[in-house]
């Protein structure tokens, strides 16, 4: 998966549309963005609360309105992307999309709804809360990712005895159809053959993020992992390649 797109030449066109661009025409299916809503409601894919560290303008995005934020240029160059107009460029491309803050729960739903995305959205954020917020608003099903209170809880039933680890795993990630976590947390191995296990004889699927190594890349691989979220898909593309995992 394609990590806030592909900037080729490291620019700093991250969550660009050249960035995502870039990552289908590598043969990606697969992107990862980000959401905030403006202070009028449009949604935009952008990493940052604020402005500042990547355009040429300043502010925090809730408090502009879209009329201000389209004027700041990403890397001094690209206008910053509302989601709808990343959903409707790449019709056939997935998104995997987090919801930064509360403000952007219900303008992110009716973006969903107005371009009919469900069923090639994945809505996650590291709150369970905002999750289940937007989801329960749309009127259809979408794919959904763990937040860090049911990722925590979920790590926990790994640990236990197998005859009841499924059992309370499947609670733990009962609203989720997939885990999504880095490797390591706080000097600590979050993805193991028993994380794996657990996930997996639940029917979870388990994406590690961000992975830019290629023999870490091969490692997870090596060890199931159901997917990598990558800022380097040119590197992520040669590995699946070699080992004969590549679907474009």
């Amino acid at each position: 998966m394609a990590h806030r797109g592909f900037d080729a030449g490291d620019t700093g066109l991250e969550n660009s549309m050249p960035a995502f661009q870039a990552a289908v025409d590598l043969g990606y299916r697969y992107v990862e963005t980000d959401v905030h809503a403006t202070r009028d409601g449009v949604v935009v894919a952008f990493h940052d609360e604020t402005l500042d560290r990547v355009t040429d303008r300043r502010g925090a995005i809730p408090e502009l309105s879209w009329r201000e934020v389209s004027r700041a240029r990403i890397a001094g160059s690209e206008p910053v992307p509302r989601l709808e107009d990343l959903l409707g460029s790449f019709p056939e491309v997935r998104v995997n999309i987090d919801i930064k803050t509360p403000g952007a729960i219900v303008p992110l739903v009716q973006v969903i709804e107005r371009t009919q995305a469900h069923s090639r959205v994945c809505v996650t954020s590291f709150s369970d809360q905002r999750r289940d917020a937007a989801v329960m608003r749309l009127t259809r099903p979408v794919a959904t990712s763990a937040g860090q209170r049911s990722t925590a809880s979920f790590r926990a039933a790994a640990t236990l005895p197998p005859l009841i680890r499924a059992t309370v795993a499947a609670r733990a990630l009962r609203a989720v159809d997939a885990l999504q976590v880095p490797p390591h947390h706080h000097g600590l191995e979050v993805v193991t053959p028993t994380t794996l296990d657990a996930a997996h004889e639940i029917g979870k699927l388990v994406h590690v993020w961000t992975i830019n190594e290629a023999a870490e890349m091969e490692r997870l691989l090596d060890l199931g992992v159901d997917g990598i979220m990558t800022d380097r898909a040119d590197v992520l593309k040669d590995v699946l390649t070699r080992r004969g995992q590549w679907v474009a």
